[in-house]
């Protein structure tokens, strides 16, 4: 007993400076909700509602209507983030994803219903990461 707790006193430490300093992600890790656009800037959801179909929370909620050249696009792509249960599974095949971004504590309630701007500025902002983790992530789905 005292000989292993010793051995561990001159150890390099575990623990990490957390805020300062953040530990690895996974490239499976599934974080704040996302929704991503083409690289010509057009969003890659054509509201097939198969993301609020597999949700088991059924915190996705999507509403659609036909463009002027016959495209489905949604009007509507909420996601309230106090009944999501972080899954995965709109994401597996669909223009919806998760990113790297755990922190995203609020003041109030209102501020975890994702609309569908949040969703798109949340997929702006993390990009280069999701598809990095995609990439990373290829071989294994």
């Amino acid at each position: 007993g005292l000989a292993m707790t010793l051995s561990y006193l001159f150890r390099e430490p575990a623990t990490i400076n957390y805020p300062f300093e953040k530990g690895p992600l996974s490239p499976r890790f599934r974080g704040e909700h996302a929704l991503r656009r083409y690289p010509s800037g057009e969003e890659r959801c054509i509201a097939c509602k198969l993301c609020e179909a597999v949700c088991p929370a059924q915190a996705i909620t999507i509403e659609a209507e036909p463009r002027a050249d016959g495209r489905r696009r949604p009007t509507r792509h909420d996601i309230d983030i106090t009944k999501c249960i972080y899954c995965g599974l709109e994401g597996e095949r669909l223009p919806s994803w998760q990113g790297p971004n755990f922190e995203f504590s609020t003041e109030t309630h209102e501020e975890l219903l994702y609309n569908k701007e949040k969703l798109l500025n949340n997929g702006d902002k993390w990009e280069a990461e999701i598809a990095a983790n995609i990439q990373a992530d290829y071989l294994y789905r």
